[in-house]
């Protein structure tokens, strides 16, 4: 358990691998084919180096990253064949929402807690559009802000997209809530002052820790939501398969 902060009155969610097991990585990997082998397009290789980038960043990072020759001047292509593999699945509804996020979000909500989403990604709101909450209510409809796909000089580990949500939620970062599961989405919430909990979905509990997490847990169900009003990041009593930092 992390050591009671000041208390919160917002949370920042990302989206991709967090409220959401969106299509990016597939569509990443499958647009692929004809610049590398798409195998070698690993869910760890995501994570490391694509997560949380804009998407000609997470482009360039992925060419790069798999050596392939002349990358800078086939970013542009694989991209645009990125997104309109992603725009297909979207349509498709080839996704679905994680049930202990929106849990979680609606509990915060619930709590009195202003919400708002966070991802480099441009296409949440087509995403989120499509889900709802257990009592039919649209997920979107708890969400306060959506600073997704905002430009912003840098990405992730940089805190530039999590400040500007707080702004936006007119709440101070030392007051906000980051919910990450990539370990530079946690660097950029503790760069931001800012206080946050992972969710390691990967098995990669060692990574987000060595990040700066303040919780991490393998499902946010493990999160005492009520006690995050008051600072207080901590599992929920009976839940000693959470691990924390």
């Amino acid at each position: 358990m992390s050591e009671p902060a000041a208390r919160l009155a917002a949370a920042i969610f990302d989206v991709d691998g967090v409220l959401v097991a969106s299509p990016h990585e597939r569509a990443w990997r499958e647009a692929l084919e004809g610049f590398a082998d798409p195998s070698r397009f690993t869910t760890e290789f995501y994570q490391s180096r694509v997560a949380g980038k804009p998407r000609l960043d997470g482009a360039r990072a992925t060419l790069e990253g798999l050596g392939v020759p002349d990358a800078a001047s086939k970013v542009a292509e694989y991209a645009r064949k990125k997104q309109a593999l992603i725009d297909r699945l979207i349509a498709e509804g080839s996704f679905e929402a994680f049930p202990d996020a929106v849990r979680f979000a609606d509990a915060l909500d619930a709590a009195g807690l202003r919400l708002a989403l966070a991802s480099s990604s441009k296409n949440v709101a087509a995403m989120l559009r499509h889900l709802g909450l257990s009592d039919g209510r649209p997920l979107l409809s708890i969400f306060d802000a959506d600073l997704s796909g905002t430009d912003v000089p840098r990405g992730k580990p940089d805190p530039a997209l999590f400040l500007l949500a707080a702004k936006a939620l007119d709440v101070p970062p030392a007051q906000s809530l980051v919910v990450e599961d990539a370990p530079s989405g946690i660097a950029a919430a503790c760069a931001g002052g800012m206080a946050s909990v992972g969710i390691a979905r990967l098995n990669d509990e060692a990574l987000l820790r060595a990040a700066g997490a303040g919780l991490v847990v393998t499902s946010l169900d493990d999160v005492d939501a009520a006690a995050v009003p008051r600072g207080m990041l901590r599992a929920r009593p009976g839940m000693e398969t959470s691990t924390h930092a």
